[in-house]
């Protein structure tokens, strides 16, 4: 029987993460270690003499395909730039993107059950939908193995789930925006999704929900709106929002959209008076941070889930198996904005 990644950290004494980075030639490993991994994986016959260092030596590139929703969310777009970077990168897969209109269910089915038959692994942001089951179902029925990003789906045949805690994830912006807030007094808030078929966009609703309940319950929501991650429809979304509830106290953006909502914030002169938090410390996310309009991220970031979601498909295709390593969940203010 063919060795495996334990088999080959075991031998060497280091993790499974080193002998991934060391035989997918990633940085991060030093030069005595990574000869270490390669003598143990030659010797156990993972890969054969003069391999380079790659493991693809022995295998043919793994073909991946990534399916996203087209539209303005930068985060999406951020994805996607990751996936098509470090699939570049690696000599051991060839990863092909496809873009569709994200909230129609019977599309993502249809380009999911269109994927060649050449198709080995599938990452899919996926909405909650009995059609796209059945396409996930159908693609796993070939032999295909299939990972859901930033949204899962459950009760599909699918390997593993690549993204964040979502229901944590607004239990985190319930608490950080009821502690801005405070609990002196009955206050309004409200809320803002991109489309709650997302079971993404449902789990942090629910999270945000609960811990208000659970913890601030004078905080009262007086409307919960779908954006469909496009901003020009949070901008007036937002801004009829704000006509109907001058004395509005906070909201919280559960998807995208956030440039919409802020623009309605500083036209309405309230961008200093209502607490806004959103997801994602995108590029045009840390100006409003920086202005004051947002108050606080809730951030996932996208190179991690690409790495993962690539390694964990071509570990599935390969037979391997490969321990995930989850985005971390982190609040992003003024004054801890990352680099990258």
């Amino acid at each position: 029987m063919r060795s495996t990644l334990t088999d080959i950290a075991r031998e060497a004494g280091v993790s499974s993460a080193t002998v991934d980075r060391v035989l997918n030639n990633r940085p991060g490993v030093r030069s005595r270690t990574r000869e270490i991994v390669i003598e143990t994986a030659q010797r156990l016959g993972y890969i054969s003499d003069g391999a380079g260092g790659y493991a693809a030596a022995q295998a043919s590139a793994a073909r991946l395909d990534f399916v996203l929703p087209m539209g303005t969310n930068t985060f999406i777009k951020m994805l996607h730039q990751q996936l098509e970077m470090q699939g570049a990168s690696r000599p051991d897969v060839d990863v092909r993107t496809h873009l569709i209109e994200g909230f129609v269910p019977d599309t993502l089915a249809r380009t999911l059950q269109e994927l060649g038959d050449d198709t080995q692994g599938v990452g899919v942001i996926a909405l909650d939908h009995p059609t796209v089951r059945e396409a996930i179902r159908r693609l796993s029925a070939r032999g295909v193995k299939v990972v859901t990003l930033a949204s899962d789906i459950l009760h599909v045949p699918r390997i593993a789930y690549v993204g964040i805690d979502n229901r944590q994830a607004g239990r985190l912006a319930g608490y950080v925006l009821a502690r801005f807030l405070g609990t002196t007094s009955p206050k309004k808030v409200a809320l803002f999704a991109g489309s709650l078929s997302y079971r993404g966009h449902e789990e942090r609703e629910m999270g945000f929900r609960h811990v208000l309940a659970e913890d601030f319950p004078n905080l009262e929501i007086v409307e919960l709106r779908e954006m469909k991650d496009d901003r020009e429809k949070a901008f007036q979304e937002a801004a009829a929002l704000l006509d109907r509830h001058p004395d509005l106290a906070g909201i919280y953006n559960i998807g995208a959209g956030n440039q919409g909502v802020g623009r309605a914030l500083k036209e309405r002169g309230m961008a200093k008076s209502v607490v806004f938090v959103g997801h994602e410390a995108t590029e045009g996310n840390k100006v409003m941070l920086l202005e004051g309009t947002l108050d606080a991220v809730i951030d996932q970031n996208p190179r991690v889930e690409a790495r993962e979601a690539l390694n964990i498909l071509i570990g599935a295709v390969r037979g391997q198996t490969t321990e995930l390593h989850p985005p971390r969940l982190q609040i992003v203010f003024r004054e801890n904005i990352p680099e990258v």
